[in-house]
């Protein structure tokens, strides 16, 4: 069966690169919008460029490499301007001391539509393109967002959302120390607060040093990499920013907390650094995959969904005085949250539970329901 590598240019000019086994059926689908996400709100769209590739790997190891070039060199690649392709090749390689491979023959390797080896600089195996949501959480300079996008493509990992950003977004700076990461600062999402940015995502992870007096089980990269991958629903990982890390507020919204086996002496990690241990640790595990047996897990309750829940306890508790004394209110809450996190819930037990709550705490609908029973008694 053929692959198909191919690139769009979507109505604002920016371009979106994919592979598939159906070329003419998933430019239609990107055409009418039948794909959500990136190219959805870009329409109308054009194929600009496609190779054919004689397996998934070819195909999708083309995709990754395209995706990290910047603008001219994709623009080079849709006329066909191999010449100009080196040459914007051999310039990243001296602008980046730290690379040890030339570009150049990888990119022609795509022309050709051959295989790149692993040892040539390209890996066959495919990440899953549903990884972990990258939250940085108030970061400070633009060169650090641009590093982590670029850490983050690296091992194939695309969706970044920035709450608060100290100095906005989009951020000038960001670009260049992307170093070709495009696709990711294009597709960055700002968000006001933790629980807004990681609502739709039922597993949360924290990043942290410091247990900070929580009650969350700790896991390395390589545990949190396992687990991510033998869930069907959405994960997501914090990232505190550079100086102070993580509030212990924002901690307490995930399941878990990530941390890095470190020297103790000196635990100093800038973000970027943190990013692509974790995306690493991601990447590498693919073969760990683990099939479900039996009866299918009910679908995990959301971080939204948690968020209501834990606001319904807290009215309650709050109407029912159970806060007391009034310095111990945040410690109480805290530890009322952590429960209710670390539980692991479904969302029809949320359900159930903001159900039961609403029982006790509703003298209004705790009469009705004994007058239902009466009269069916």
């Amino acid at each position: 069966m053929d692959f198909y590598t191919y690139m769009l240019r979507c109505a604002d000019g920016k371009y979106y690169v994919g592979h598939t086994d159906d070329l003419d059926a998933r430019v239609a689908q990107h055409q009418s919008g039948a794909i959500p996400g990136y190219t959805r709100d870009r329409r109308p769209v054009e194929l600009v460029w496609a190779e054919r590739f004689p397996d998934r790997d070819g195909a999708f190891a083309a995709e990754r490499q395209i995706k990290g070039w910047g603008r001219a060199k994709k623009e080079a690649l849709i006329r066909g301007d191999w010449e100009e392709i080196s040459r914007l090749a051999s310039r990243a390689v001296l602008r980046d001391a730290a690379s040890t491979s030339s570009a150049a023959p990888q990119d022609e390797r795509i022309h050709k539509g051959l295989t790149a080896h692993p040892e040539e600089g390209l890996s066959l195996s495919k990440p899953r393109l549903d990884g972990p949501a990258i939250v940085l959480v108030r970061p400070q300079l633009g060169e650090n967002i641009g590093k982590a996008a670029r850490a983050m493509l690296n091992f194939g990992l695309t969706d970044l959302r920035l709450v608060a950003p100290r100095d906005g977004w989009p951020n000038p700076s960001a670009g260049p120390a992307a170093s070709g990461a495009d696709e990711v600062l294009e597709k960055a999402r700002v968000f006001d607060s933790v629980a807004e940015a990681v609502g739709d995502c039922p597993h949360v992870y924290a990043t942290t040093v410091r247990k900070r007096g929580l009650v969350i089980p700790v896991v390395t990269p390589e545990e949190a990499a396992r687990e991510i991958r033998t869930v069907a629903e959405r994960s997501a990982i914090l990232f505190g920013a550079e100086r102070s890390g993580l509030e212990s507020e924002e901690v307490a919204i995930a399941g878990r907390i990530l941390t890095v086996p470190i020297n103790p002496a000196f635990r100093s990690l800038n973000l970027a650094q943190a990013v692509i241990l974790v995306a690493y640790e991601w990447s590498k595990h693919e073969a760990l995959m683990v099939p479900t047996l039996g009866k299918p897990a009910e679908p995990r309750a959301t971080q939204a969904q948690l968020e209501g829940l834990i606001g319904q306890f807290d009215e309650a508790l709050e109407r029912a005085g159970y806060y007391f004394p009034p310095d111990r209110v945040p410690a109480t809450k805290a530890t009322m949250r952590t429960i209710l996190t670390k539980a692991g819930w479904s969302n029809r037990e949320v359900q159930a539970l903001r159900g039961m709550l609403r029982a006790l705490t509703d003298p209004k609908q705790a009469q009705r329901r004994r007058a239902s029973k009466a009269s069916n008694s």
